[in-house]
């Protein structure tokens, strides 16, 4: 592997406007989510607009339900076709689930990021999605993995891909690429190995990894999680409310040498720190891009 810069950002959320604007720190690019953009002016567009003077922009989207048999609502698509025009981001995403569903003679919206099965129907459904938001933004989506607290069963007859297996299959169908979410690859298996469906949750990961097309991964999400033991049990959530686990930073290392000189953000949504604690991590994350893209030179 040649020797590569470091490439590393923050998701830049509304506790953090004023002071990044201000202090201008070394990054590569911040990420928003898109839909908190979706109104026409006001004092949030005007502050992305200002980042977007100092820093490259990837736009993270939570809503497009890529996975819904409902399709893509047009209105969602539209506002975000009119912001990807605006701001010229670096990157647009959003995620392999579905929130939009048929119900009582209408469509209504989850307002959560649900899991969809990995079956040759719902690649269907998700690469006809992906392909129309594609053509109408004139521009590659990066399509997310998810943090799944529950599993559909496959109808009787049917097979179902493993999730890298249908990651890579929806890559070549539809010409998207991939957000790899390393934390949420390690819930996962944290959670599978809880019930006993899984291995060793670093050695699932790191399979997991290995299967995933190299060429197809264009950025790569880092984030804390929670592990709740309460009297009904125990589980892992994916809540982005703290640091990153020792054993995602090891995962992580592993990426890089799978996957080269990838994009990675540190994301921090709830209960979000000072600036400097993301900026620290960002720094541990650039510490172990060069030291990888080092030993591989």
């Amino acid at each position: 592997m040649p020797a590569a810069t470091p490439h590393v950002g923050i998701g830049w959320r509304h506790p953090h406007y004023r002071e990044l604007l201000e202090r201008q720190p070394a990054l590569d690019f911040v990420e928003v989510h898109s839909e908190n953009f979706f109104a026409e002016g006001g004092a949030a567009l005007a502050v992305l607009e200002q980042g977007r003077a100092r820093y490259p922009v990837s736009l993270h989207g939570v809503g497009l339900s890529l996975g819904s048999v409902a399709g893509v609502d047009p209105w969602h698509l539209d506002r975000l076709a009119q912001l990807v025009e605006r701001v010229d981001p670096v990157r647009v995403s959003d995620h392999a689930s579905f929130a939009r569903a048929p119900w009582g003679g209408s469509v209504v919206h989850a307002a959560d990021l649900l899991p969809i099965p990995f079956t040759d129907a719902a690649l269907d459904v998700l690469c006809a999605n992906v392909q129309q938001v594609q053509q109408r933004l004139g521009r590659t989506l990066l399509v997310e993995n998810l943090s799944a607290y529950l599993q559909w069963k496959t109808p009787q007859g049917q097979s179902a891909w493993s999730e890298p297996a249908f990651l890579n299959a929806l890559v070549r169908r539809s010409g998207c690429g991939l957000l790899v979410d390393v934390n949420n690859i390690y819930v996962n298996a944290c959670n599978a190995a809880r019930l006993g469906d899984g291995a060793n949750p670093l050695q699932a990961c790191t399979e997991w990894l290995d299967a995933i097309d190299p060429a197809a991964v264009g950025e790569i999400h880092l984030a804390g999680h929670c592990h709740v033991v309460e009297a009904e049990g125990e589980i892992f959530i994916d809540d982005h409310g703290s640091r990153v686990a020792t054993p995602v930073w090891q995962l992580y290392a592993h990426a890089v040498h799978r996957f080269g000189p990838v994009a990675t953000l540190i994301e921090w949504d709830t209960d979000v720190p000072a600036l400097d604690v993301l900026l620290d991590e960002a720094a541990l994350a650039r510490r172990i891009q060069h030291d990888a893209w080092r030993e591989a030179a």
